[in-house]
């Protein structure tokens, strides 16, 4: 569940966001801390790499070769009884 305070909300009742989000923390025991930190930095980090991953992934395909059919045309020769039932497998045919 997302909560989120609006300018009105946080004006009305004289706190700043800092000082809540302050407050919460204060009543955590260290090991929460720990986690909450953690947390936090991998979100700015995420944030980051989003913005860059997308400029790269921009990039990639715009660079990307696509294959092409046809390119191995005639370098491939199959022998002429290719599709005839093979002898090992007579004892397993009707």
């Amino acid at each position: 569940m997302q909560q989120t305070i609006t300018k009105e909300q946080e004006s009305s009742t004289n706190i700043s966001l800092d000082d809540e989000v302050l407050k919460i923390f204060a009543k955590m025991s260290d090991a929460l801390k720990i986690e909450v930190l953690h947390y936090a930095k991998y979100l700015l980090n995420k944030g980051i790499e989003k913005s860059s991953s997308i400029a790269i992934a921009n990039d990639e395909i715009a660079k990307k070769k696509y294959r092409q059919a046809g390119t191995m045309a005639g370098l491939i020769v199959m022998s002429d009884d290719f599709d005839e039932p093979l002898a090992e497998m007579q004892e397993y045919m009707y």
